[in-house]
């Protein structure tokens, strides 16, 4: 659950939502927008003293609370609507981005957006997931649950960067492909089966970033990478915690549970050799400060694709091969 406060942001209103576990900090600087809103000539000198303190203290309970996110928490992050997706990345980190429409079998699918792009300086292809911000996109683009055509898309698009050696980087940001019935009729399973090997088999590097969800099938057709990264207050599972909760208790309340026994949080998967880094986010999750964490990101991305910037192909296809082969091995 979420709450929606009115923040005032340098003479101008918006709109900060609020999760369940934040109420302390939404009290805080609802607060500090009170005493704002009351300053004047007269009162500034002794206000101004006031806000201080109580910004000071919400900026502590904030570092507080971020510290010790349980899991259920961090997947509440990783699903709050502000927090910044596919295209706010795209927009700020890629240049000359020219997104590529249809899967040339079906239809175009919108919940994954993808083309060729510069990032920083260097020729690539970018594919990710894409939730939409408001009500229309959410909307245009299914939520970020693509149909089978949506990765069949995936697959020409990463073929294509094969055929002309771009290095592929891929945005995680799922709850799962489309469970409907029109999706099963086409092929999801077959689709998702596909563009998984199809990521096995490219001789270009593939790096993939988990940003918010990372949810089952869906998630790992375009996140067979040579390096997987999450985001600190990112999700990565096979299924949902409400979803496993149904299906193990036969309650999806029992979701708090889930979350914590199924091990879905950055520091579980990396502990566990699932993905290779964790890319910090601002105190308060990326919603807080969509630049830093975008910014973060980039720098991310390009320290991985520097790791196989002379490999031939042969060798940039087996490292990811064997990296998946070993998963799990050690535990």
């Amino acid at each position: 659950m979420a709450n929606t406060e009115e923040i005032p942001d340098e003479g101008n209103t918006q709109l900060r939502t609020y999760l369940d576990f934040e109420k302390p900090i939404a009290e805080l600087e609802s607060k500090v927008n009170e005493l704002r809103a009351l300053i004047d000539e007269e009162t500034e000198t002794s206000l101004s003293e006031e806000i201080k303190k109580l910004e000071e203290k919400a900026r502590a309970a904030l570092s507080e609370t971020y510290a010790k996110l349980t899991p259920w928490q961090k997947t509440q992050v990783a699903r709050h609507p502000e927090r910044p997706h596919c295209n706010d990345y795209v927009k700020r980190l890629f240049k000359d981005f020219t997104p590529l429409a249809g899967d040339r079998y079906f239809a175009d699918d919108e919940a994954i957006v993808g083309g060729p792009a510069t990032f920083r300086g260097r020729p690539v292809m970018i594919i990710g997931h894409e939730k939409g911000s408001d009500t229309e996109s959410r909307l245009k683009h299914n939520f970020g649950m693509a149909m089978p055509e949506g990765y069949r898309k995936a697959v020409r698009l990463m073929e294509m960067a094969d055929r002309f050696s771009l290095p592929v980087i891929t945005l995680v940001d799922t709850a799962g492909a489309y469970p409907g019935i029109d999706a099963e009729e086409r092929g999801q399973a077959e689709a998702i089966a596909r563009s998984t090997d199809c990521c096995l088999s490219l001789g270009v590097p593939i790096v993939s970033v988990v940003i918010g969800e990372g949810g089952s099938g869906g998630a790992v057709a375009i996140a067979t990478a040579n390096r997987i990264l999450m985001l600190e207050h990112a999700i990565y599972s096979v299924i949902s915690p409400e979803g496993a909760a149904s299906i193990i208790w036969r309650d999806s309340e029992k979701k708090e549970e889930a979350a914590t026994a199924m091990k879905i949080t950055a520091q579980d998967l990396e502990e566990l050799g699932v993905i290779d880094g964790i890319i910090s986010e601002p105190i308060g999750g990326a919603h807080r400060d969509p630049k830093s964490a975008i910014d973060a990101l980039g720098t991310a991305i390009a320290l991985a694709l520097a790791e196989f910037e002379s490999l031939p192909p042969d060798q940039i296809r087996r490292q990811r091969q064997d990296r998946f082969m070993q998963m799990g091995r050690n535990l």
